[in-house]
């Protein structure tokens, strides 16, 4: 069972990091601009990142010539995707889900920069249930009961 007041602290850093750059940056700019920032930031703060880490999932033990590519990984734990968006969608939160899953991250970090306060979620993988849990601990995505369903 995965600790939620451990992924908590140690994602506690990386939401800081993302605060500064929505404090000196504010709302309205493009997702590019707050990605460089946020780079910037987690290198002045010395936290340790991957940028646009491109990736291959795998079907029965091999990999697959499709590729997805992630925004950040952060710490070699934590997944975090950046939007600069109207509002974030279901559809921006299942593809930080898939990444989590994918990957086998424990944590993931959804983040939309464009509102005036910037809207961040954070999300766990649990490895052994294969759930994508809130960080009250509540199930919002179970894939280990979708295998096998036709």
């Amino acid at each position: 069972m995965i600790s939620i007041s451990k992924m908590r602290s140690h994602m506690y850093d990386v939401v800081g990091a993302i605060h500064e750059v929505h404090g000196e940056l504010g709302p309205g700019l493009n997702e590019s601009c707050y990605q460089e920032g946020f780079e910037m930031e987690l290198t002045e703060q010395g936290i340790p990142f991957l940028r646009e880490l491109s990736f291959y999932p795998k079907y029965h033990g091999r990999s697959m010539s499709t590729s997805f590519r992630i925004d950040f990984l952060c710490k070699d734990e934590i997944i975090v995707e950046c939007k600069a968006v109207s509002e974030l969608m279901p559809v921006h939160r299942a593809q930080l889900f898939n990444y989590m899953r994918l990957l086998k991250k424990p944590c993931g970090i959804l983040v939309n920069f464009a509102p005036k306060f910037a809207a961040i979620e954070r999300y766990l993988f649990d490895k052994e249930e294969e759930n994508i849990m809130g960080m009250d601990g509540s199930v919002i995505q179970k894939w280990g009961q979708l295998k096998g369903l036709s």
